[in-house]
């Protein structure tokens, strides 16, 4: 199942389109500001975004760019909603790394019609990461370690599926707390070696580290010498 994130300030178009995508299938979630849209984009790990560009209290050009920017949520298809129709709008808004520009009115059927076209050929998403006896499952928000389950904070969850998602690469601590704190964060290098600290201490019985490694002077790795599976 798809999730969207709808960023659009008019109460009665937000509402229309939320019932007419949850009616096509698909999961939403979103704001009717722009403020927090980054961090809600990443909380939510949408599949697509759609994007008002005048919002009360933002620029949906500029909340677009730090899409771009941030380096969990640039792969993300954004289609801009907008009532911005001039020419010169809608190549700014595609140069910007907008996928497709939508000016207002529309018809919501052809909404639907483009947001389906860029799920066309698009592999199903990677619902549960199995590494050894642990298991993440990305659509419950639950993690399992030989068969119990294991009780995890938000954050907690997040940054063991951002590492356990990536098997062997290193993140610098600078890395960790853009992709699982966000840009807008008041915490400290300290904290994510506060954090490795406590689901190492939930997920690893043994007294030598077993899924997460720790690379002296950089940061940290999820275990890729641990059998990995993905699974659909």
């Amino acid at each position: 199942m798809k999730k969207i994130v709808l960023i659009e300030d008019d109460p009665d178009l937000y509402s229309l389109i939320q019932y007419n995508l949850e009616k096509e299938g698909f999961t939403m979630a979103g704001a009717q500001t722009g403020k927090g849209a980054i961090d809600l984009c990443r909380r939510e790990r949408p599949d697509l975004i759609i994007l008002d560009i005048m919002l009360p209290d933002s620029d949906g050009l500029e909340i677009c760019r730090a899409i771009r920017n941030h380096s969990e949520l640039a792969p993300v298809p954004v289609i801009f909603l907008t009532a911005r129709a001039s020419e010169t709008d809608r190549i700014v808004g595609l140069e910007l790394g907008a996928n497709d520009y939508i000016v207002k009115p529309f018809f919501i059927r052809e909404l639907i019609a483009r947001i389906k076209i860029h799920f066309r050929g698009q592999p199903p998403a990677t619902k549960i990461l199995r590494s050894g006896d642990l298991e993440l499952d990305r659509a419950r928000c639950r993690v399992h370690l030989s068969g119990g389950e294991v009780t995890l904070t938000a954050t907690e969850f997040r940054l063991l599926e951002f590492l356990m998602s990536r098997p062997g690469v290193v993140f610098s601590r600078e890395q960790l707390l853009d992709a699982v704190w966000g840009h807008d964060r008041a915490v400290t290098d300290r904290t994510v070696d506060v954090y490795i600290l406590r689901l190492r201490q939930k997920i690893e019985a043994a007294e030598e580290s077993t899924f997460i490694r720790s690379v002296r002077g950089f940061g940290y790795s999820f275990n890729a010498e641990v059998p990995q599976e993905q699974v659909q």
